[in-house]
């Protein structure tokens, strides 16, 4: 007898022997029962399914001698025949070779002959979606209204290409992936059918690789049992399919775990050597990734996982959290994808798996956000920086004040956040604030840091050197005996006093003055007042103007500050007012004296010059 397939040796023959698809064979038994069977079906699914078995064990059950019936007999004459594909009335057409109107018209020219031996005349049209627009147009009207005794059964894998038309005028069943485990079932049966003894370890991975297709799990049943010499192990397909084991996973994840990337790559390499294909290792790498995240999330069904969970190493799972094994698994995905286009795929992966080697220090946006939060009311209660005075002179920031402790922060903050804060109050009690041109430099082990009292003390003692001034008030301004801060933790605020020897007069020199008193103690208004223009004194108010809208509303922020310094300055309360200068066109400034009356006359517009 010659050899058969798996797939055709075990290929249902009653709606009973359906594997995954109870749904329709309930339905179609109950329609059959019942006397209530629609003229046209149209079966859509994945391959392997069930989608042509069902419709010739559908065949059977209408046109056995004992039906029509939900279980037909398999021994009559039309069993018989439907079984070994020999039959006259049931007519199978592969859509695929067949799309032209003209065979649809054959067709038609065939539904008005009766059926030869058989009840039902069925017409079976497998992969029906390869049809051309007017083959489906010429089958409209037969499938809609088909003489009593014909019946129309279309099986398609992508439902989405044929017509609505065509839909409106079947009933549709909808054919499901297999699951895993009774893949499983089904080969140990198969194997056990052929005396072949396989590991469930073994079968676990041919029903994962067959991704729900029966036909395509039988197929690669025969293709390993044809190496397995009567015995189906999963280090046997590894060896001979060149795959790569939990156990070399396990070795080659702990090396990343533990950042020893150097004999991670190396590691790689072994593989590599042994004849492992990137697009092989990578695919097995996302798996374990897929496997790890599931059993992180408590899930250690076998059937998912495809072997027991105690097989995965314990030291990764502990050592990444769920958000950095997610990580992970996208890195994966994202190389299977680049690998593509890449002028070296070996290179892609080598970087993949160095990156892995830091991936626990990987914090997720989400982490960052909370540790922000967290920190957010320690930070906005800190004081501002302190003004004192150098011998009476400009002043100069000294940032020795120490941050409030806000008894409001919660107690039970995130790690980060307190190593945040730590560090952020380190640097407001080493007392001053770093230039932006300069970098920040730890101070060395054993080392104080520096103070910056005594180091603001040696550049004006080098300048008294050097100009052979003194520097009066320099003890007692750095002396650290500054005075604390007023009860209740509440800031000082900055106040600028002018120096003498301003002629108020000229409100040229008191803009020279107010910027340059200014530019020491407050940066940013200083910044902003030697914007300005037109400064005039009217009444008890300095008024100016500046040429950003923005500009202005920054410095209408700081009024009372300078208002507080110009009373100072001119011995009476006074005010400070800005506005927006009007910016003349290009060539609005070039109109001569003539134009400019005309225009205002005749209410018009300049276009040019």
């Amino acid at each position: 007898m010659a050899y058969e397939v798996t797939a055709t040796r075990r290929r249902p023959q009653s709606f009973e022997n359906l594997v995954g698809q109870e749904f329709v064979a309930a339905t179609l038994k109950n329609a059959i029962e019942s006397g209530k069977i629609a003229h046209a079906y149209l079966f859509s699914g994945p391959r392997g399914c069930g989608k042509t078995s069902t419709a010739r064990i559908l065949a059977k059950a209408l046109n056995c001698e004992k039906g029509p019936t939900a279980t037909p007999c398999g021994e009559c004459a039309a069993c018989r025949e439907i079984t070994a594909g020999s039959s006259l009335d049931v007519i199978e057409i592969d859509g695929a070779s067949n799309t032209s109107v003209n065979d649809i018209r054959q067709i038609k020219d065939e539904v008005m002959f009766p059926p030869n031996s058989c009840k039902y005349k069925i017409y079976i049209i497998d992969e029906v979606h390869m049809l051309s627009t007017s083959a489906f147009n010429a089958l409209l009207k037969t499938i809609e209204e088909p003489p009593p005794y014909v019946i129309f059964i279309f099986a398609t894998t992508e439902l989405q290409k044929v017509p609505a038309t065509i839909k409106s005028r079947c009933q549709q069943f909808n054919f499901r992936l297999v699951p895993v485990e009774k893949v499983k079932e089904q080969l140990a049966q198969a194997a056990a059918e052929v005396g072949i003894k396989a590991e469930d370890e073994a079968l676990y991975w041919i029903a994962r690789e067959s991704t729900g297709s029966m036909r395509d799990s039988y197929t690669l049943f025969d293709q390993v049992a044809a190496f397995s010499d009567g015995e189906i192990t999963y280090e046997k397909i590894r060896d001979k399919l060149g795959l790569v084991g939990v156990d070399r996973l396990n070795e080659l994840f702990g090396l990343c775990v533990s950042g020893d990337s150097s004999t991670a790559l190396l590691k790689l390499d072994e593989y590599m050597q042994n004849g492992v294909s990137i697009e092989q290792l990578i695919t097995n790498c996302t798996d374990y990734l897929r496997n790890l995240l599931l059993i992180k999330n408590g899930i250690t069904k076998e059937a998912l996982l495809g072997q027991s969970a105690d097989r995965f190493n314990k030291d990764v799972l502990e050592a990444w959290s769920s958000v950095q094994i997610e990580r992970a698994l996208s890195i994966f995905m994202q190389l299977y994808r680049d690998i593509r286009y890449s002028l070296s795929p070996r290179y892609e992966f080598e970087l993949a798996v160095s990156r892995l080697c830091w991936l626990k220090d990987y914090v997720s946006p989400a982490e960052v956000k909370k540790a922000v939060d967290a920190v957010r009311p320690l930070l906005s209660s800190a004081a501002p920086a302190r003004v004192v005075q150098v011998g009476g002179g400009h002043p100069f920031h000294n940032g020795g004040a120490e941050p409030p402790v806000n008894k409001s922060a919660p107690e039970d903050s995130e790690s980060a956040a307190a190593d945040f804060v730590s560090e952020a109050s380190g640097s407001a009690d080493s007392g001053g604030a770093v230039a932006e041109e300069e970098e920040w430099q730890d101070a060395p082990d054993g080392e104080e840091p520096p103070d910056m009292n005594a180091f603001v003390a040696s550049l004006v003692s080098r300048e008294s050197q050097e100009t052979g001034a003194d520097a009066p008030g320099l003890k007692e301004s750095f002396s650290g005996d500054e005075k604390p801060l007023p009860a209740g933790n509440a800031p000082v605020p900055n106040k600028i006093v002018p120096h003498g020897g301003i002629d108020t007069s000229d409100a040229g020199k008191v803009r020279d003055a107010i910027i340059e008193d200014f530019s020491v103690g407050e940066v940013m208004l200083g910044s902003l007042l030697s914007l300005t223009s037109s400064w005039s004194v009217d009444g008890n108010t300095v008024k100016c103007r500046i040429a950003s809208p923005f500009d202005k509303m920054q410095l209408l922020l700081g009024r009372e500050k300078i208002s507080s310094y110009l009373s100072a300055l001119y011995g009476r309360q006074m005010g400070f007012d800005v506005s927006v200068e009007e910016k003349k066109s290009a060539v609005e400034e070039k109109l001569p004296i003539q134009v400019e009356l005309l225009r205002d006359v005749f209410k018009g517009a300049v276009i040019g010059l």
